[in-house]
């Protein structure tokens, strides 16, 4: 899955420069995650850094958007031009 931010987001900047894959950027309200860049930081790193950072918890995994750990390790290596 990729992940999502919550109205919950009280922009508080700390999520955006920890992305690997620059997923996230301001929206009209709030921080969004674009899902064709996120992967959960798998390829970067153990857990997703945004989750890690933000002080309101307001990042969980997109219900929506379901994605296996494969799945989201190919797309890491699309980016990243490896594929």
């Amino acid at each position: 899955m990729s992940l999502i931010i919550t109205d919950e987001c009280i922009n508080c900047d700390v999520c955006e420069p920890e992305c690997p894959n620059e997923a996230i950027s301001q929206g009209d309200e709030i921080y969004v995650i674009e899902p064709s860049k996120c992967t959960e930081c798998v390829g970067h790193f153990d857990e997703p850094q945004c989750q890690q950072v933000c002080p309101v918890d307001c990042i969980p995994l997109d219900p929506n958007r379901q994605e296996s750990e494969e799945q989201l390790m190919e797309k890491y290596l699309t980016l990243t031009g490896q594929l």
